[in-house]
């Protein structure tokens, strides 16, 4: 009972004070305060009610075990980071950017491209990440490379789709211009219709920040060598070893936030002028 009281109380104090806090006039500090104190108190309550109901370490263990666990095992959780977030997750990302950004450009010129490509790249991002990863497995391997190319898949339709729509952003009359001082289709291209379309980059960037992650791991649960957050998290369940499985999903939920984080740190650079980025 008193674990339960315990969970009550801190579940409303946190709450009395990120409502506090909301009240008041907004700042950076108060921005970063309010979820922080959320995610601690869910964090607080979870330890609580585990403790309260007595549920088994092998159901749901306690964030305190974790956390041991997390400390104990930071050799096997780093090589599992480099294997799926560095080698799987970025380079896929990578490459799909990259591919995507030039398929744009190409889909730009013809039209033929945007009536027939757009429409089977709708068709393929429906596509289920189950059905997509063992194919890819058996093409690429089971090393990092079959990961990436999962990645690539799973990354390149979104970027694609938002910067053909980003490159459209520039109006008639600013394209007219261009044209009024000679501009060729590749000075109209960098000097106005990239730099229009920059916001609708980003935002394609910004899902598959998450889209490349979520590929690399579910890729690895149909074949990968010995390491890997996947590989892990399926071995992981099979011996009931819980408390490291949740330690591979907090790396993965801190990666995933750092990599969305580093491409809204370099957005809110290159689109300063927008009027989403003004203060």
């Amino acid at each position: 009972m008193s674990w339960l009281i315990l969970a009550l109380v801190l579940w409303l104090g946190g709450w009395a004070l990120n409502m506090w806090l909301a009240g008041r006039k907004e700042s950076r500090a108060i921005r970063i305060a309010v979820p922080v104190i959320f995610g601690l108190t869910l964090l607080l309550v979870w330890e609580a009610l585990v403790n309260a109901f007595g549920i088994s370490p092998v159901i749901l263990p306690a964030p305190s075990t974790v956390a041991q666990t997390f400390a104990a095992s930071t050799d096997i959780l780093w090589t599992d980071f480099q294997q799926t977030v560095v080698k799987g997750a970025l380079r896929g990302f990578a490459i799909g950017a990259i591919a995507a950004l030039i398929a744009a450009v190409l889909i730009d010129r013809s039209a033929f491209l945007t009536r027939g490509l757009l429409p089977i790249g709708n068709f393929v991002a429906a596509l289920p990440i189950v059905g997509i990863a063992p194919i890819m497995v058996n093409w690429f391997g089971f090393d990092w490379q079959s990961k990436a190319a999962v990645v690539v898949v799973m990354v390149f339709f979104p970027i694609l789709v938002n910067t053909v729509q980003g490159l459209n952003e520039a109006s008639a009359m600013q394209r007219d211009l261009m044209r009024t001082y000679a501009a060729g289709y590749w000075q109209t291209l960098l000097r106005l219709r990239l730099p229009a379309a920059m916001p609708f980059i980003f935002n394609g960037l910004k899902i598959a920040t998450t889209l490349a992650l979520i590929g690399a791991i579910v890729a690895e649960y149909f074949g990968s060598p010995t390491r890997g957050m996947g590989f892990r998290i399926s071995t992981g369940v099979g011996s009931l070893s819980i408390d490291l499985v949740w330690a591979e999903i907090a790396v993965a939920a801190l990666a995933g936030t750092a990599f969305y984080g580093i491409v809204a740190w370099i957005e809110k650079r290159v689109t300063f002028w927008h009027p989403s980025q003004r203060g």
